[in-house]
């Protein structure tokens, strides 16, 4: 192996390879698969006709998410097609022995939740599952990423899968962030700059004083997004505030073995003179609240600026694009979107639906209202969350200020199970996608953070959260 300095996502790869040749994608070892209910039937399907086995059941983790509903548990699932999805389940992993997350357990949630929460996500580890939004946990140096279906099976018969090596994108954020902006924020300030295909083809590697001083939940959010830019996965090397997160948790490592884990993990840092083959650099001191426009998560402002106009824009392709979306928005170009009436506020989502995610919206609305002409619905992103949440009085607040407080799934982020937009509706979600249609068909999604989202909810139209202060 060559001494030249190596980045982090340099030195993961390195050691998962099984097989490398020439022209051919790379054989990974792959050391934790994470599944849900909605992609993984098929997977399991293509085992029982080629009369094959799960080749590491221990290394394989099942939840409910996608699914079930956010209604109280004890009431039954109308949807036919969410009831037969949570079965199937359930039958797959008791026929196969794979650890299952179901409907009573106390640890249910968003896969990307709980994988974290139990201890289970750790730095240095190659870790897939059949979402996109699986690079949440590079927060923590690991490379993980979405697959397909017919990978799922790949990797549930295997535990390897076949992978083209992506190419490196340092991501530098230097500076400290101002009051009420928020990770979210950088990540959506990030792909305004890039676009939707920016980081095709690579891994990005935050990094940068204002990365640092994220806490793991906010590093969460932030690596969440990366494949909203086209990156293959996003990452941030392990540090103190990795390690002191994953202490202690239910399924990580103890004693001598968690001594040697930590040993590693310190080593997985970027070298001194790595290179890479993409680099761009954000001052963090100098965005604002974000805020998306149009019908993709590139489609972004700072939440004071105005929407731009389609006919500044030179490439014919990129002019279209934003004259469609605009449309399907109902928007008009040179207006600002403040002010801008809503119907729904959706706090949740693999993005963010955390206990921090939840303690800054709480904090806005405590001793306030939310508008009487906006639904509000706050989901927690486990059911650990839930339980921290109510512990600390949260869902009290969001009651009381006129909130539905939800049980933990992915809910409105991906329409399902009744929560949704109906056409025509406006909504600011803390979720990660504003595709038409994702949220509710005719739905209009403004994508934001919880800060952000809570104002909103208040005040009923778009809002800059630093007018409350």
């Amino acid at each position: 192996m060559s001494n030249q300095p190596r980045t982090t996502f340099d030195k993961i790869w390195d050691s998962h390879v099984v097989v490398e040749e020439p022209g051919s994608p790379t054989v990974l070892y792959i050391d934790l698969h994470l599944i849900h209910e909605v992609t993984s039937p098929q997977a399991f399907t293509g085992l029982r006709e080629k009369g094959l086995r799960v080749k590491r059941p221990s290394q394989t983790v099942a939840t409910m998410d996608h699914s079930i509903p956010t209604t109280p548990l004890h009431i039954p699932i109308s949807d036919a097609i969410a009831a037969k999805q949570i079965a199937t389940l359930e039958e797959n992993c008791r026929e196969f022995g794979i650890p299952l997350h179901g409907m009573d357990s106390p640890n249910r949630g968003i896969v990307h939740v709980i994988g974290p929460e139990l201890g289970i996500t750790q730095p240095g580890m190659t870790i897939v599952c059949g979402d996109s939004h699986t690079s949440t946990h590079g927060a923590f140096g690991a490379l993980a990423f979405g697959i397909g279906t017919s990978e799922v099976e790949h990797v549930l018969a295997t535990q390897t899968l076949l992978q083209s090596k992506p190419k490196t994108y340092a991501v530098n954020v230097n500076g400290r962030l101002s009051p009420n902006v928020a990770a979210k924020d950088i990540i959506l300030a990030l792909l305004a700059r890039i676009g939707i295909g920016g980081g095709t083809g690579h891994v990005f590697e935050y990094r940068g004083e204002a990365i640092r001083a994220l806490s793991m939940e906010e590093r969460m959010t932030v690596c969440n997004m990366s494949i909203e830019g086209g990156a293959r996965a996003g990452l941030v090397a392990p540090d103190d505030t990795t390690i002191n997160y994953i202490a202690g948790r239910q399924l990580a490592p103890q004693g001598a073995a968690w001594d040697k884990a930590v040993a590693y993990w310190r080593t997985l840092a970027s070298d001194e003179g790595a290179t890479f083959d993409k680099e761009i650099t954000l001052d963090a001191s100098t965005l604002t609240p974000m805020i998306t426009y149009g019908t993709n998560p590139g489609m972004g402002m700072g939440i004071a600026d105005i929407i731009p106009d389609p006919m500044s824009i030179g490439d014919v392709s990129e002019r279209n694009t934003l004259i469609k979306a605009l449309n399907y928005m109902d928007l008009q170009p040179g207006r600002q979107l403040l002010g801008q009436p809503l119907d729904v506020v959706f706090i949740g989502s693999c993005t963010n639906s955390r206990i921090s995610d939840l303690r800054e919206a709480a904090a806005l609305m405590r001793g306030r209202k939310v508008s009487e002409n906006v639904r509000v619905m706050v989901v927690p992103g486990s059911q650990d969350v839930k339980k921290q949440a109510e512990a600390e009085g949260l869902d009290q607040i969001f009651k009381e200020a006129g909130a539905d407080w939800r049980e933990a799934g992915c809910s409105m982020c991906i329409a399902m199970n009744g929560d949704q937009l109906q056409p025509g509706q406006y909504a600011i979600s803390t979720s990660n996608r504003n595709f038409e249609g994702r949220q509710g068909k005719g739905g209009r999604t403004f994508l934001a953070s919880p800060l952000t989202a809570a104002a909103s909810a208040v005040t009923g139209v778009v809002t800059d959260v630093r007018s409350f202060q």
